[in-house]
């Protein structure tokens, strides 16, 4: 195998792996994991907990949906990118658990969500690295305008 295949097989099963994660965790919104989620809710957030949990959820869900079937690029790395922006727009509900002290998901000390607040960059860059955004979005700002 060539460099080049060994790249674009990780970066596939890494999308695959990133869409079923979210399909999960969006399901897990609207079903068994419900409550738990409402710790992730800001409290300054003028909005009901629950249409928060549940509408990010069907983001969620959406977004999983998209990974799995978004394969030529430009569509490929614009649904990473959008993937990328949704966990950059949810990290202040994992600041705000952390700040407000809000246990859930087993995270019920203040190191426990601190270091949950590690992982969201990395969900960042998965959403990136496994759909090649970055190169997709230059080769986009490229395009002669028609």
């Amino acid at each position: 195998m060539t460099s080049t295949s060994v790249r674009r097989l990780t970066g596939a099963v890494g999308q695959v792996a990133l869409g079923v994660l979210l399909l999960v965790a969006g399901t897990a919104h609207l079903t068994v994991a419900r409550e738990e989620f409402r710790a992730q809710v800001p409290s300054w957030l003028p909005l009901d907990a629950d249409l928060v949990v549940v509408a990010s959820g069907v983001v969620e869900i959406c977004l999983g949906l998209a990974l799995l079937a978004a394969w030529r690029q430009p569509v490929r790395g614009l649904t990473g990118a959008v993937v990328a922006a949704f966990f950059v727009a949810v990290f202040p509900g994992n600041i705000a658990q952390f700040t407000e002290g809000r246990d859930g998901f087993g995270l019920d000390t203040d190191a426990a969500r601190a270091v949950r607040l590690l992982f969201q960059p990395l969900l960042v860059l998965w959403a990136l690295a496994a759909t090649d955004a970055v190169p997709a979005l230059r080769s986009l700002r490229r395009r002669p305008e028609s």
